[in-house]
């Protein structure tokens, strides 16, 4: 018989300790770079053995450290060849085959995606064949082999210990709260910025260490669609324990007069809170980034959560309808400031598709124009090498020989992840891609039906996450500054939903 979740949903989440711990170390790691190289060795030492003695420790530093990327490569002029993230992935990496090979067996555990993942990369892989650059396709192709590892990882790690999974959501929530306070501070509190970042006089868009703000608001979508999928969880699972310590609350008094109070379980009030703070402050880092196609990749998010939150269709059909005629309501009432409505029903400027040859070029246009070339180019690559590409990560590369005549300079993607994808791997790609995907979506729909509250609440965090994903993609390439090794992570935890789902433990 299966068992369901028990209504405390502060059982089988780890204890805050973990979390101060981590916290603490950052703030040591934070103040001991300025005292490089004797304190970088000691405390470079300490994170190499907490590693090697716990793989776990090394993969939540690699998701702290992951977003930091970009800032790197500009403060240290590109003079590393591997930035802090991925030396940290490396060595998670390396511990955990030596953990391996310590217990004389590597666990590659089955998971749903495991041959979607290999049939992308062995598509990926044949593209480079005849690709202009081997040095581009490897490198893009190491993020997918990356993905794919930190995936099976997490996986691993996560069946040894239930608490760990938790583990990992909070730690992807909280690698998100930082770099959401750093663009927080960034639009209102610093004071100066970037000047071609400059919104709203005197303002600043929000980017993080990202350096930029579309990536830095996907990746504040991402963050915040899970937040929010574990606030609603947290907030099901522990209805009765909030209402029991309600109407504790409301008869303290009649108790203190004589009366008797018998108190249940509480509520897991610093999940609560910890879910809360994140999902407000990735949302409003997410605002401020003023990004368009975060932002509608992030409400097409929470139209899907909106549409699978009831476990009864109908009345997520309802919510859905209701959402979107609320939004409507408060576009043409005006209580959308008007900055941010236009910012949002201008999105037909990006959607369009046109051919730009002979258009005349102004400062209004140029954005938009120029995207639209960078598509036209995707076109022509795919309409050259329709089955494979150009090669895998070889855009830019293969950029000139198919650009228009008044856009001679890459941009180093297409602003757009399907045609990008359609142009380097060809129709075979695209199909492997999409593939992928369609398993991702279908196994975390296949699950919302099966588990119980408060994992049903991470299950429907990522579900508006993978849509957040697959909305901005139609204007951008998220795949950059380490960020696929969250979503690693996040397809890992997805994985060990499936597993706890299989065993009965979380099931309804």
């Amino acid at each position: 018989m299966r068992r369901a979740w028990p209504a405390r949903a502060g059982l089988g989440w780890p204890r805050p300790g973990w979390g101060v711990l981590l916290a603490v170390l950052a703030g040591v790691l934070l103040v001991g770079l300025p005292l490089l190289p004797a304190g970088g060795l000691v405390i470079g030492g300490a994170v190499l053995l907490l590693t090697l003695l716990q793989p776990w420790f090394g993969l939540a530093l690699t998701l702290l450290a992951a977003p930091w990327g970009a800032l790197e490569k500009i403060a240290l002029g590109g003079s590393l060849p591997l930035d802090s993230g991925q030396l940290l992935l490396f060595l998670t990496v390396a511990a955990w085959l030596a953990h391996g090979v310590v217990r004389r067996r590597i666990m590659l555990r089955r998971t749903v995606l495991n041959l979607p993942l290999a049939l992308f990369l062995l598509v990926a892989a044949l593209s480079l064949l005849g690709a202009p650059s081997l040095t581009y396709g490897f490198r893009e192709l190491l993020k997918w082999v990356e993905v794919a590892l930190v995936m099976l990882i997490v996986v691993d790690l996560g069946a040894a210990e239930r608490s760990r999974v938790r583990l990992m959501v909070g730690l992807v929530l909280l690698s998100g709260l930082s770099q959401a306070l750093i663009g927080i501070w960034q639009f209102g509190l610093r004071g100066s910025g970037p000047e071609h970042f400059e919104i709203l006089g005197g303002f600043y868009r929000a980017y993080g260490t990202f350096e930029q703000p579309n990536p830095y608001g996907g990746f504040m979508a991402l963050t915040a669609s899970l937040a929010l999928g574990v606030l609603l969880g947290l907030l099901a699972a522990n209805g009765p324990a909030l209402r029991r310590w309600w109407r504790v609350g409301v008869r303290r008094q009649a108790a203190d007069e004589g009366g008797e109070v018998v108190e249940g379980p509480r509520p897991g009030w610093f999940w609560l809170f910890f879910a809360a703070v994140c999902a407000l402050a990735c949302g409003t880092a997410l605002l401020l980034s003023w990004s368009r196609g975060a932002w509608l990749g992030f409400g097409a998010g929470l139209a899907m959560m909106g549409l699978f939150w009831p476990r009864r269709r109908w009345q997520g059909v309802l919510l859905l309808v209701g959402g979107g005629l609320l939004l409507l309501l408060g576009l043409q009432s005006g209580l959308v400031p008007a900055s941010v409505a236009d910012r949002l029903v201008s999105f037909q400027e990006d959607a369009r598709f046109e051919d730009v040859r002979g258009v005349d070029i102004n400062d209004s246009n140029y954005a938009v124009l120029e995207r639209l070339a960078h598509w036209q180019s995707a076109l022509a690559m795919a309409r050259a090498h329709p089955w494979l590409g150009v090669g895998f990560g070889n855009y830019e590369p293969a950029y000139a020989s198919y650009a228009l005549l008044n856009w001679p300079y890459p941009l180093g993607h297409a602003h757009n992840y399907y045609l990008n994808i359609l142009a380097e791997t060809g129709v075979l790609g695209l199909a492997a891609y999409l593939l992928l995907w369609s398993v991702t979506f279908g196994q975390t729909w296949w699950l919302l039906r099966r588990l119980a509250w408060p994992q049903r609440g991470v299950a429907l965090g990522l579900l508006a996450a993978w849509t957040a994903l697959t909305v901005h993609h139609l204007l951008d390439n998220l795949y950059v500054n380490n960020l696929y090794l969250h979503l690693g992570v996040m397809l890992g935890i997805l994985q060990l939903l499936a597993r706890e789902n299989e065993s009965g433990v979380y099931s309804r």
